[in-house]
């Protein structure tokens, strides 16, 4: 059961970030988070009366909190570059980056490290090379074509989802459900007053109102899976599964957009799986 979680986490994200970077391309990525973010702060609360029970403390509630000011700005970024640029360049390139983030954090305070996690490590950065290699193209210099490709905002959601997982870290597992509404409150607060400030604050209408109100109900079950996979079988086996979703983006995004992958990138995204499960399993 743990596995089909697991499984189902990876499918619901990589789907969400597709459905919210697709809307990005017809509305600006700061309305687009707002609006996906608070469709799924409605939802958690609509399950509130399923988990009065879960006890709450002070310290994870701000623990979370803190964890949602990060992930929202890294889903800011990412909505930002898969609105952008090219999807198969964005997706996997946030994800070990987000990866690496925790690993690069555990070595600075001098936790120790095991070998797979530093071999993960060493593969993650060579499948961020080949990932996000892109030929020029019309004479221009493949430089300039990374910066229009979305690398620089694959890069930021990646620093902003990796400094999540961090922080989220230490609300403890004593509860799941408080720490999870109040990243989730704080995310949309700051993300609205981002809005707010930039005058981008409007309702999203036709599809993109669709895409992402799917894609505000997908990431919170991708949420509520995950949380329920790792109470029933182990953190390490559901974290590898559910960190895979970048796979579902890029399977979109070349059926959908007809994004076509270069060998390197091919290479690169098998690359990037297979460092992401050595670094969560080590």
């Amino acid at each position: 059961m743990a596995i089909l979680l697991g499984l189902g986490a990876a499918a619901c994200w990589g789907v969400a970030d597709f459905m919210g970077g697709l809307a990005s391309r017809w509305v600006r990525a700061t309305l687009a988070v707002v609006t996906s973010q608070s469709v799924g702060l409605a939802a958690l609360l609509l399950l509130l009366p399923l988990f009065r029970e879960d006890p709450f403390t002070r310290e994870a509630a701000v623990w979370g909190g803190l964890a949602g000011l990060a992930g929202g700005l890294g889903l800011l970024f990412l909505y930002r570059g898969l609105g952008r640029g090219r999807m198969s360049v964005v997706a996997p390139v946030a994800a070990v980056v987000g990866a690496v983030v925790p690993v690069a954090f555990d070595l600075a305070i001098g936790d120790p490290v095991g070998a797979l996690t530093m071999a993960g490590l060493l593969i993650a950065l060579a499948a961020l090379a080949l990932v996000s290699w892109h030929p020029g193209v019309e004479g221009r210099a493949e430089g300039e074509t990374l910066m229009k490709g979305g690398l620089p905002e694959g890069l930021l959601a990646g620093l902003g989802f990796g400094t999540f997982f961090v922080v989220f870290a230490q609300t403890g597992e004593a509860s799941s459900y408080w720490p999870l509404l109040s990243l989730r409150g704080a995310s949309v607060v700051m993300l609205s007053a981002i809005a707010l400030s930039t005058r981008s604050f409007a309702r999203p209408g036709g599809r993109a109102l669709r895409l992402l109100v799917g894609a505000g109900l997908l990431d919170v079950t991708a949420n509520l899976l995950y949380l329920l996979g790792t109470q029933r079988g182990l953190l390490s086996v559901v974290a590898v599964l559910s960190s895979l979703y970048p796979a579902a983006t890029v399977l979109l995004a070349r059926a959908v957009l007809k994004e076509r992958l270069h060998r390197a990138q091919v290479l690169g995204l098998a690359a990037a799986g297979l460092g992401i499960v050595l670094i969560t399993a080590g």
